[in-house]
C-alpha cells in the first residue's frame, strides 16, 4: 500500500530513516481530507434533493433550533473534528521533534551556503564543494549556516527540508538506510542561480567511507564518482557568469549562424545593441525588445517578424530551456552598447551562408 501511495502521490524513493513515516501522515492527511469532501459532497446533494424549494405550509410552526433530531449528530461530528484536529497536531508534533533531535552518536558535518553552492566541512578536516560523503545506516547531523541571504537545503529522497540562515545555525539529520546518490536542491529563491545551486549526498557503505577518508574521491565505487563528477561540473557550470553561459547556451542551439554579436549584419538581426531597442515590424508598428519579446520571438519567431529579415527561424518551443533563455538575454544585456551595422540581411543560400535549425531545417 505504500509503494502504491508513493506512485500515485509522484513522491520520490523513500531512502532515509524517517521517510516511510513522513509519508505515512501525508498519506493520512490525504486520505481524511478527500474523504471529508467526499462525505460532503453527498451530505450537500441529499440536502440539495430532500429540502429542495416547495410550496411552504405555514399552518405548521418551525421546530426550535434545539429540537431538531440533527442536533446529536451535530455534536458528535464536532468532537470528531476535534479528535482529527488533535491526532493530527500530536503526530505532528512528534514527527517535528524526531526530525529535531539527531540520535545519539550521529556524524557532524558543518555545511556552509552561499551563492550559488554548498560547502560540507568534516571533523576530520576534509571540505567538498557540492558533493557530500556519508556512510550508509548512519546518523548524520548537519549544522548549518549561509554567509550571504537565505537558503534552504532539501533531499527529496530524504524527505528533509530546512531553512539556512545568515547569522544563525540551524540543524537537520538524517540517515540513509541504501548506498546511492541523491541530488540536493535549494528550495528558497536566492538570486539570478538559485536553480542551479545543487549538490550531491553520496551515501556510502560504512568500510568505502572509511576508504575516502583515507583515499578520496579516487577510492569511491564508480557510482559515487559519476555523481560527484555531475556535481563538480555543475558547479562549475554555475559560477561562470551569465553572458558567458547565455554565448555558450546560444552556440549550443544553433543561434549564432545567423545572428552575431558585434553588430555585423547577418541571416537574423544582430544582437548587439538590440536590448530595449525600437524593432520595426512586418506589417507596420515596432515593439520594444524586451525580456517578453525576446522570449516571444524564440518560442513563436513569426508573431512579430523583425522588418527586413526573411521568416526563416524555427520555434525553439520545447527545445531550449528557460534558464538558457535568461542567460541568453543576459547576453544580449551585456552587448546592449555595441553599434549595430546597417540592416543588410543575408538570404539563406546565397553565397554558401544559412545554417540548419535544430531537426536541419534550413535557417
Amino acid at each position: 500500500m505504500n509503494e502504491l501511495l508513493r506512485q500515485l502521490l509522484f513522491l520520490p524513493e523513500q531512502r532515509a530513516s524517517l521517510a516511510r513515516e513522513i509519508d505515512g501522515l501525508h498519506y493520512v492527511v490525504i486520505l481524511v481530507t478527500m474523504g471529508g469532501a467526499a462525505l460532503i459532497t453527498v451530505i450537500g446533494g441529499y440536502f440539495l434533493i430532500r429540502y429542495r424549494r416547495r410550496i411552504q405550509d405555514t399552518s405548521r410552526p418551525h421546530p426550535g433550533v434545539f429540537a431538531r433530531p440533527a442536533l446529536i449528530l451535530e455534536t458528535l461530528a464536532l468532537f470528531a473534528l476535534g479528535f482529527i484536529f488533535l491526532a493530527f497536531w500530536n503526530a505532528g508534533t512528534r514527527q517535528f521533534i524526531d526530525l529535531r533531535t539527531a540520535p545519539e552518536g550521529a556524524l557532524d558535518v558543518y555545511v556552509t551556503a552561499k551563492q550559488w553552492m554548498w560547502k560540507f566541512s568534516y571533523p576530520q578536516g576534509e571540505s567538498m564543494i557540492s558533493v557530500l560523503y556519508v556512510p550508509a545506516r548512519r546518523p548524520v547531523r548537519l549544522v548549518m549556516t549561509s554567509r550571504d541571504v537565505i537558503h534552504s537545503f532539501f533531499v527529496p529522497e530524504f524527505r528533509i527540508k530546512q531553512d539556512v540562515l545568515p547569522g544563525r545555525v540551524t540543524t537537520a539529520w538524517f540517515e540513509a538506510t541504501e548506498p546511492g546518490a541523491y541530488p540536493i536542491l535549494c528550495t528558497e529563491y536566492c538570486g539570478t542561480s538559485h536553480s542551479e545551486m545543487r549538490g550531491q549526498v553520496i551515501a556510502l557503505d560504512p568500510a568505502d567511507y572509511e576508504r575516502w577518508l583515507v583515499g578520496g574521491a579516487a577510492s569511491t565505487p564508480a557510482f559515487a564518482q559519476e555523481a560527484a563528477a555531475r556535481a563538480e561540473a555543475g558547479q562549475a557550470a554555475a559560477e561562470r557568469p551569465m553572458p558567458a553561459r547565455g554565448e555558450d547556451a546560444a552556440a549550443r542551439h544553433g543561434c549564432l549562424r545567423c545572428h552575431t554579436l558585434d553588430g555585423t549584419p547577418h541571416i537574423g538581426p544582430t544582437w548587439a545593441g538590440l536590448y530595449r531597442s525600437a524593432v520595426p515590424l512586418e506589417g507596420g508598428g515596432e515593439r520594444i525588445a524586451d525580456e517578453a519579446y525576446i522570449t516571444e520571438s524564440i518560442m513563436d519567431p513569426l508573431a512579430a517578424m523583425h522588418r527586413g529579415f526573411q521568416p526563416v527561424m524555427p520555434s525553439y518551443l520545447g527545445i531550449i530551456t528557460p534558464p538558457d533563455i535568461s542567460a541568453i538575454i543576459e547576453l544580449m544585456k551585456s552587448i546592449r552598447d555595441v553599434p549595430r551595422g546597417p540592416v543588410v540581411p543575408e538570404i539563406p543560400g546565397a553565397g554558401g551562408t544559412g545554417g540548419a535549425a535544430p531537426g536541419g531545417t534550413t535557417r
